[in-house]
């Protein structure tokens, strides 16, 4: 049995089923972790959501800010904006089975060997049981109520984590750590508004020390208490694949016409396999 981890896949159907074909995948034996943003920007969002869903317990995939926007649009809490690509999703007659088995999905997944998947990234604050006790407490929220949640969901602050958190601000934090989350500042508040790299040396060539000014990429602090647990994660296009002791960076931007990326994570010795997405045009 083997266990690969894919980055965000963003409606890019045709790129993942040759993916799959590349690292041999065999669905009687082998697992597959989604970093999360199945839906949107590429034109195969329905394709992929019942490509994935029909693996059954053979795939694991997290919520990104992507999924959760297209669950705001099918509870009526957001708009179609004019860059997604969601509308034969929308209109699929399987819509609402694929709705229910995407709202079911986990904020983070803990595996086996201290590996945890989730989409974006982890406040300094938490440990790893923290985190898995928020993921929950927001699973919970988005099931129990989705309507409430999805309204609520939107927003930058609370920016700094506080035990003592409560109703929809606490809802929020967790969320946006989740799913949005790449730099914190010196004090440990998240900055949801940066986007760019940390820093290029040369063209390709990612060096997350060097961040502008008084922020760090969210897995830099090292007083975080998730250390001791390898985080894989997405959501970071211009970081790309990235891989060093505490974490590994799978978003290489399929969606912006750049590549889709698998590691196989019971290999240590491994190293990431990537199909190239050239249909799609570069932001």
């Amino acid at each position: 049995m083997a266990l690969y981890a894919i980055g965000d896949v963003q409606g890019c159907d045709e790129e993942l089923a040759q993916l799959l074909r590349k690292i041999r995948f065999n669905a009687d034996r082998d697992q597959l972790w989604f970093v999360g943003d199945l839906v949107n920007r590429g034109p195969d969002s329905l394709a992929v959501l019942r490509r994935v869903r029909a693996l059954g317990g053979n795939a694991v995939a997290t919520l990104g800010n992507h999924d959760l926007h297209l669950l705001a649009i099918a509870f009526g809490k957001a708009k179609v904006r004019r860059n997604d690509t969601l509308d034969e999703l929308l209109a699929a007659s399987d819509f609402e089975a694929l709705l229910q088995w995407l709202i079911q999905c986990p904020f983070m997944h803990l595996g086996a060997n201290s590996i945890a998947l989730l989409h974006a990234g982890l406040p300094p604050q938490w440990d790893i049981e923290t985190a898995r006790a928020c993921a929950r407490e927001a699973e919970a929220a988005l099931t129990h109520d989705p309507e409430r949640f999805l309204a609520k969901m939107y927003g930058d602050q609370p920016s700094s984590w506080d035990p003592k958190l409560s109703g929809a601000d606490r809802t929020r934090f967790i969320t946006n750590c989740f799913t949005r989350m790449r730099y914190i500042r010196a004090d440990g508040s998240l900055d949801l508004r940066e986007k760019d790299a940390p820093g290029v040396v040369t063209p390709g060539v990612v060096t997350p020390g060097e961040a502008a000014g008084r922020l760090m990429p969210w897995f830099e602090c090292e007083t975080a208490l998730w250390r001791g647990t390898h985080i894989v994660f997405g959501h970071w296009s211009t970081l790309g694949y990235f891989r060093n002791r505490d974490v590994t960076s799978l978003d290489t931007g399929c969606g912006w016409g750049n590549r889709l990326t698998a590691l196989q994570m019971d290999r240590p010795d491994a190293g990431p396999v990537a199909i190239d997405c050239a249909r799609y045009a570069r932001p």
